[in-house]
């Protein structure tokens, strides 16, 4: 086993996963940089969500594949262990905001302050902060039912953010929002994000999500791919359909 780089704050070998006997990810390998926005695209069922799940410690590799964060195996990790990374290092970003519909806003914001034992006042404060940078800290006192969804959204990134995560993983985040507002909320979260120098790892299949990143790395059917355009190749005199372009996945 080979400690990563030391200015990638993730690392990932070699890592596969299946569910239910169906490969899901096959021989996946990637770095990000501390800071780093990058996008993992691909069309539905290429394996973002489960490459996400793996680097942020929901789900194992199977067949020896390895997951570090800042030099430390994840991988090695016990179930308790792993829980308190996701905790305190990581935030979390669901396409649909999973709000706690008994809690108010700003309460759902500082949920994962107060669950790490930080006292009502100091996760109050820092949840209307973040609130407050989103543009929704008028809404603090409401229940998710009252807020739209995109507003909703975007209180899922306070939450993501408010413990001052050294990762933010967002699983598809503009997935349910119309055009106008997947924008401002990408455009919100990345600003965010850059300001506080805190690395995203970015699941879409949207390129307009994808142009804001950083990087992108590509997936299909479990496997990062290279997508190379070839030039365009001569015209057959005879064919009525001029000349055609190719591309190569590799």
């Amino acid at each position: 086993m080979v400690a990563p780089p030391d200015n990638d704050v993730l690392w990932a070998r070699a890592l596969h996963f299946s569910h239910n006997g169906s490969p899901a990810l096959t021989g996946v390998s990637l770095g990000v940089r501390e800071g780093e926005i990058l996008a993992v695209t691909g069309p539905r069922g290429a394996g973002k969500t489960t490459l996400l799940q793996c680097l942020s410690g929901q789900l194992l590799p199977d067949k020896g594949g390895e997951v570090w964060f800042n030099s430390t195996p994840v991988h090695t990790m016990g179930p308790l262990v792993r829980e308190r990374l996701r905790r305190d290092r990581f935030g979390w970003i669901d396409p649909e905001p999973a709000l706690v519909p008994e809690l108010n806003v700003w309460e759902n914001t500082a949920l994962p302050l107060m669950l790490r034992g930080t006292a009502r006042r100091e996760a109050k404060t820092a949840a209307h902060e973040w609130l407050d940078r989103l543009d929704v800290g008028r809404l603090a006192r409401k229940r998710p039912r009252a807020l739209s969804m995109a507003e909703r959204q975007r209180v899922a990134i306070a939450r993501a953010l408010a413990h001052a995560p050294n990762v933010v993983f967002a699983d598809e985040p503009t997935a349910t929002l119309h055009r106008a507002d997947r924008a401002h909320v990408l455009r919100t979260l990345t600003a965010a994000a850059r300001s506080h120098a805190i690395t995203v790892v970015l699941a879409t299949h949207d390129s307009e999500v994808s142009a804001l990143a950083d990087r992108t790395v590509s997936l299909l059917d479990g496997r990062r791919v290279n997508t190379v355009h070839l030039p365009a190749a001569p015209a057959d005199p005879d064919s009525t359909e001029g000349r055609a372009a190719c591309s190569l996945s590799v």
